[in-house]
């Protein structure tokens, strides 16, 4: 949840923070202890009764606080308090096992993924959320027509339903991205120093094979301490994901000004807007997401330099990457969390939409007069013909149906009354029915594979 926002005050936290907080993040690093200690013992490295004491002791709960505290305050090491800690809860000799062969970053690295794994699960939970109310959404507005508009001007007729189509369609692709990218992102590392494996022995990779395999993750092929990029996808692929989420939140926005009057963001009652103004209903939740989202799309070069790791390892880059994880999962569980409220309780207001429509008294569907008319004279003088009344009414004001109509190259073919009936938007919204239906399936389907 990010402090210092009232609006936080009302939107569920949807419990990102509390997953990357220092003891989830402890617990994860000695959930990664305990499993390297039975792939050990499987392999004879460590004793079997000293491995088992371990996993025993591998729980937060059992430490001392005070001295936790006081380890991290005097070595200034992020790992090494825990390991003496753990070491000491042990009965007999199983503490001479504790951190046998691994190095910090084996523990941390893998440790924060076990946590990033389970805010992912989050993430696609949340995403599930969305795509349900998406798909209500595109249903209910799926022949409720509105201007379609390219360059900020009305190109042709469109629904509603197909911009709930273009949203499912982009949330789809990043469940896809996400989805495809766990087995590359989520795995276990464990190369010891340098990753050379050499602490291991001839046998270094087969530890770490069972280790991984004790975490339900996939070993790295090399274990090495300098390779990133797969944690730099994983924030690019929040970060493609924060651009959908933010073009959605920026298309209320723009709908919500007077000006459209098509959309309206759901309000709480007692909302208030401002201290000075009583009439204000603000779109505070899409600014907020488009406000996350754009934080969150400034930490992929902050990934992309956490790459560039000299030599075997460099505290430096763990650090910058470490930083833009936990800012972009943060933001990205709240973000998401208040883009479902917002395709939950969208107000749409059909009536200004097709008040919308008119505003240009017809030329919005200059584009089916011009094919019609194509008919007769060809497509390039058919439009000639429209696009000579089109601008004629731009610089003139006369009305389109007129200037077409006294227009002899026009008249000759089609008649008033075939005119007239070409002017009515609602009759030319092509496909937008059937694609805003069909992707409303899809996202019901895929809602459910992901648990909603």
């Amino acid at each position: 949840m990010q402090q210092g926002n009232p609006t936080s005050l009302r939107v569920p936290d949807p419990g990102v923070a509390d997953l990357l907080a220092q003891d989830a993040r402890w617990q994860a690093w000695l959930d990664v202890e305990a499993a390297l200690a039975k792939a050990e013992a499987e392999l004879q490295m460590i004793p079997g009764p000293a491995a088992e004491e371990i996993v025993r002791k591998c729980d937060l709960s059992l430490f001392d606080r005070a001295r936790l505290t006081e380890g991290f305050q005097r070595t200034g090491h992020s790992l090494v308090p825990l390991i003496w800690e753990l070491s000491r809860l042990c009965d007999g000799d199983a503490g001479n096992y504790v951190h046998w062969g691994a190095t910090t970053q084996n523990i941390t690295q893998t440790g924060d993924l076990l946590q990033l794994r389970k805010v992912h699960r989050v993430f696609l939970r949340q995403i599930g959320a969305i795509l349900a109310a998406l798909a209500d959404l595109a249903e209910r507005s799926k022949d409720m027509a509105l201007p379609g508009r390219t360059h900020g001007q009305h190109a042709v007729p469109a629904t509603y339903g197909l911009k709930a189509a273009v949203w499912i369609d982009e949330f789809a692709r990043n469940v896809e991205r996400l989805e495809q990218s766990e087995p590359r992102v989520f795995q276990a590392m464990l190369g010891g120093a340098a990753g050379t494996v050499a602490s291991f022995g001839d046998r270094g990779l087969e530890v770490q094979a069972r280790m991984a395999a004790h975490l339900e993750m996939p070993p790295m092929a090399v274990p090495a301490r300098n390779i990133m990029d797969h944690l730099a996808e994983h924030i690019m692929a929040l970060a493609l994901l924060a651009a959908s989420c933010g073009k959605f939140a920026n298309e209320i926005y723009t709908g919500m000004k007077q000006e459209f009057g098509e959309v309206e963001e759901p309000f709480t009652a007692g909302t208030v807007g401002s201290s000075t103004m009583p009439q204000k209903r603000n779109p505070f939740i899409s600014q907020d997401i488009m406000a996350y989202t754009a934080q969150i799309r400034t930490m992929v070069p902050l990934a992309l330099e956490a790459v560039m790791t000299e030599h075997e390892a460099n505290r430096q880059t763990s650090l910058m990457m470490r930083q833009a994880q936990n800012q972009v999962c943060v933001l990205m569980g709240d973000t998401l969390e208040r883009v479902r409220i917002l395709a939950e309780g969208l107000v749409l207001k059909p009536e200004r939409m097709r008040a919308n429509l008119d505003l240009t008294e017809g030329l919005i569907m200059a584009e089916p007069i011009m094919l019609a008319l194509g008919e007769y004279v060809g497509r390039q003088e058919a439009h000639d013909i429209v696009y000579d009344a089109a601008q004629a009414v731009a610089v003139g004001g006369e009305s389109f149906s007129d200037l077409l109509g006294a227009d002899p190259r026009f008249n000759a073919y089609l008649s008033e009354s075939q005119m007239r009936e070409m002017l009515d938007p609602t009759r030319y919204t092509g496909l937008c029915s059937q694609m805003a239906q069909t992707q409303a399936d899809r996202a019901r389907k895929l809602a459910t594979s992901l648990g909603i």
